[in-house]
């Protein structure tokens, strides 16, 4: 059985994603922020830390402040997509 991750953990774990796909190297042939490795490496760790947080405000322990912190990862994942990827 999966171990439960709690939610508190999930809003850390998610901001650790979003500084990882900051810290993707871009690579060093002519394409730069065009390389489809580099866009999918990025949109992979963007995505996991939207999984991460996905489901915390639908759960009934899931008090106000917590749901705040869920809006602001989900902007926090738009904002690194449109600085790193435009």
């Amino acid at each position: 059985m999966a171990k439960l991750i709690p939610a508190t953990e999930r809003l850390i774990r998610a901001r650790k994603l979003i500084q990882q796909a900051r810290d993707v190297p871009l690579p060093e042939g002519g394409m730069g922020k065009r390389d489809f490795s580099y866009i999918a490496a990025v949109k992979d760790y963007l995505r996991q830390a939207k999984d991460m947080i996905k489901f915390i405000s639908m759960t009934p322990t899931a008090i106000a402040e917590m749901k705040a912190e869920v809006k602001k990862i989900y902007t926090e994942v738009e904002q690194a997509d449109e600085e790193i990827l435009r």
